[in-house]
């Protein structure tokens, strides 16, 4: 259990580290000071469904491209009308995987974002302790009058 533990906070301690590195990097900021980065600064949820679809679309557009490649050199052998018939129903699946994996993306993240937002609800449910009075306020440990 104690083992457990102890990687965990190493993978955290990694993950700290990898995100202040992200953050002080000089070629981040300037891509974030773009109106871009700004306007998916400003939008979490569609940054992450953005960022989900590119990492799981590059294997099926590196697939295609690798298809297409074959399929020129095969038509500078003659096969022109098997290339333009090739080349088609590689569009139509490529098409229909990308259309697939866009639906997942937003899916996704739409799952990741409803369990950002309820587990700290339930959390806070379940431990009294951390729930706020609501008739006595403090700020810095001194208690406002009401």
């Amino acid at each position: 259990m104690q083992r457990s533990s102890r990687l965990t906070q190493q993978l955290w301690e990694r993950w700290v580290t990898l995100l202040n590195y992200l953050e002080n990097n000089p070629k981040v900021a300037q891509v974030r000071s773009t109106r871009m980065g700004q306007y998916l600064s400003s939008r979490p949820l569609f940054a992450f469904t953005l960022l989900l679809f590119a990492v799981m679309a590059s294997l099926p557009v590196g697939i295609f491209l690798a298809f297409a490649l074959v399929t020129v050199v095969m038509s500078a052998a003659g096969f022109v009308f098997f290339e333009v018939l090739l080349l088609f129903v590689g569009g139509l699946t490529l098409l229909s995987v990308l259309s697939g994996i866009a639906i997942f993306s937003v899916v996704a993240s739409v799952v990741v974002n409803a369990f950002f937002i309820t587990i700290p609800s339930l959390l806070q449910y379940k431990n009294p302790q951390t729930k706020k009075d609501v008739n006595h306020e403090t700020v810095g440990g001194v208690k406002l009058q009401d």
